[in-house]
């Protein structure tokens, strides 16, 4: 059984959704009867995806919007077009970009990525979470995390905050609506792997063979559905070369930086490097 939000003739709201993982998530609730909303910057990539999605999925309605997250004006014809089209039941802020900046890098590099990976998303909760109040049925929210934003590997600063603000916002999130709501409204951070997607593999192209390592953006989708029906809240994705054991360790790792007053960032840390390869030896490759 589906988390109840996922039923047929509610409306999905995507954003980034004409290719990678955006793509996958709408193909797979189409598939459980629900009308899509699309939405992405790029036009063209949009209309094959409509396209390719009502092919597959002929009795669904798939309504495509062309617009930009970083606009205002267009996040709020999303919102009212959505509304338009039907009940809102599921909201998936996926959009998002991993090129971004070093901790003193231009201010510009900071704020584009700011405005793509967090404020968009923080601007659609706000005007969807209260048109799901009102609304009679369940509903969710499913915002786009990164275990760069938990374990926030150095290297791409930016990157790594905006999703660390993303993780935090939907926690904060979650609890209010539980309080507010009970289990009426839900939200859950997804946090992929190694994925087989455009941004991970840029020029991408449907002939291109997927790798070994990375996940598809299907298993990405099936994981979502399946564990939002399981009422979880973090969706983690391992991947083909990092198993969830391996996860779990890189993340204790981490917050035991704090616990035993270390380096920040330690496992990159020269005088720790060899200590946290020998503690994640048991499940490396795995």
């Amino acid at each position: 059984m589906n988390h109840p939000a996922i039923r047929n003739g509610a409306v999905a709201v995507i954003t980034g959704a004409a290719v990678g993982i955006g793509y996958a998530i709408a193909r797979r609730v189409a598939k459980e009867g629900m009308d899509i909303v699309l939405f992405d910057r790029d036009a063209v990539a949009l209309d094959v995806a409509t396209k390719s999605l009502l092919n597959e999925c002929p009795g669904v309605r798939v309504l495509a919007i062309s617009g930009d997250v970083t606009s205002d004006g267009d996040l709020h014809k999303l919102y009212e077009k959505s509304c338009e089209f039907g009940e809102v039941s599921l909201l998936v802020n996926n959009a998002a970009i991993i090129k971004g900046a070093g901790p003193w890098d231009s201010l510009s590099k900071w704020r584009t990525l700011m405005e793509i990976n967090f404020w968009s998303i923080l601007t659609l909760q706000h005007l969807f979470v209260e048109t799901m109040f009102s609304q009679k049925g369940h509903a969710a929210i499913v915002n786009l995390g990164s275990k760069e934003g938990i374990t926030t590997r150095p290297g791409n600063a930016a990157y790594s905050v905006s999703k660390a603000a993303v993780k935090v916002l939907t926690e904060q999130l979650t609890h209010e609506l539980r309080e507010k709501v009970g289990d009426r409204i839900s939200a859950h951070l997804l946090i992929p792997g190694y994925t087989f997607t455009p941004m991970n593999f840029p020029g991408m192209n449907p002939d291109t063979p997927k790798p070994d390592s990375p996940w598809s953006a299907d298993q990405v989708a099936d994981r979502l559905i399946a564990k939002m029906a399981a009422g979880d809240f973090y969706i983690f994705c391992e991947d083909n070369e990092s198993s969830w054991a391996l996860d779990q360790r890189r993340m204790q790792w981490s917050a035991d930086d704090m616990i035993q007053n270390r380096p920040a960032l330690s496992r990159w840390h020269k005088d720790y490097v060899e200590k946290f390869a020998d503690s994640i030896k048991d499940v490396a490759g795995k």
